[in-house]
């Protein structure tokens, strides 16, 4: 993978860029410093090697910053033209260095071709050495087999570290990533329980105000009851909004079957509840959340005239007798509830046959205790 082809945020290339400076640039700096020192006589060699150093050092500042493609041009021209110099004109074996390092730097992000520049450099170094053997018949060591190899394993590092560090950009992408999906987690738990909140409320309210309006002729005192309990809900729903904003919103498994009871009775449906034991808060709670999610389905999509529900330990199971068909529906409410249900090590399944149509909602690991 390019590191070029990268996507990642100001901070991590901040941080990034922090730990190359830090641990890459003193070496670097060093190494200059010692190629200068050894190879320069005078203070005229100094100058003819120093360009070749600032090109490093500048090829090096840009790369940490991911921008070295805007500087590769001239570091390469810079640093490439002070090795002939250097090998034929003041004798300096090690003025290769620079036109290394900065190609280290740039071959490895270079789009494609990366493998043939990384060839062109190793054969261009060694051609510019074999020149000092015109002058120099002793200086095929210093000057060509030193310079060839040692730029050939510069090389062959500087892609094992661009890999390595484009390992690096890829992890800190992934925990960027990471951090996100867990932002849109909380949203969409968020978004699924204000939906099981409001959702299940608004359509029972829909309900009462048209039975309300049924009766408001023939008999007043029942239609302002229903509008009482219209009230009531929508408040109750308010201060369930109000506390899920703020992480509060817990659902009771206990209050959630009374309120279905009552919903079902309401509507005309016999309801039959069976508990055969105690379940634990934190099964409870979404166990509360399939059952106000199915006993809406029910009410909205169904013409049922039975329903039984049974609490066990370990979960919960709604059977209704107004399913009509082969097929199951997909209800999207009850899909949401069965990824959450599955973060939290439950079940969630939906089955139809001989005229029924159950929810049940299960934890395995319950059971086995």
């Amino acid at each position: 993978m390019n590191a070029r082809s990268l996507r990642i945020t100001e901070a991590t290339q901040g941080r990034l860029r922090r730990l190359n400076l830090a641990s890459a640039l003193p070496p670097l700096v060093l190494a200059a410093v010692v190629v200068v020192a050894v190879d320069a006589r005078t203070w005229w060699h100094v100058l003819v090697l120093a360009p070749a150093v600032v090109a490093a050092l500048v090829a090096f500042e840009r790369w940490t910053a991911n921008d070295v493609a805007r500087v590769a041009l001239p570091c390469v021209i810079v640093a490439a033209a002070v090795w002939p110099v250097g090998s034929l004109v003041i004798g300096a074996p090690n003025a290769y260095w620079g036109i290394s390092s900065v190609a280290s730097l740039v071959v490895p992000r270079l789009p494609r071709l990366r493998h043939t520049a990384a060839a062109a450099l190793v054969g261009y170094v060694t051609a510019v050495g074999a020149a000092r053997l015109l002058v120099d018949s002793a200086a095929l060591v210093g000057y060509v087999l030193i310079p060839a190899v040692v730029s050939a394993v510069v090389m062959v590092l500087s892609f094992v570290g661009e890999r390595f560090y484009d390992i690096v950009q890829e992890l800190e992408m992934s925990r960027e990533r990471e951090a996100e999906l867990a932002v849109i987690r909380e949203r969409v738990r968020f978004a699924g329980d204000l939906h099981d909140i409001q959702g299940h409320t608004l359509h029972v309210v829909k309900l009462k105000a048209v039975l309300a309006g049924k009766l408001v002729q023939r008999d007043p005192a029942r239609a302002e009851e229903e509008l009482r309990e219209i009230h009531a809900l929508v408040s109750d729903t308010i201060e369930q909004t109000r506390k899920l904003a703020y992480a509060q919103h817990r659902l009771n498994l206990s209050a959630e079957l009374e309120n279905a009871k009552n919903l079902f009775e309401a509507a005309g449906i016999r309801v039959r509840v069976t508990r055969e034991g105690e379940v634990d808060a934190r099964a409870g709670e979404l166990l509360g959340q399939v059952l106000r999610e199915t006993t809406t389905n029910i009410l909205r999509h169904s013409e049922a005239t039975r329903v039984r529900i049974v609490v066990s330990p370990s979960g919960i199971s709604i059977g209704n007798d107004g399913f009509a068909g082969d097929t199951v529906p997909e209800l999207r409410g009850l899909s949401a509830l069965r990824q959450r249900l599955a973060d939290d090590g439950g079940t969630l399944t939906v089955t139809a046959g001989d005229g029924e149509f159950v929810t049940a909602a299960a934890f395995p690991a319950v059971a086995q205790r």
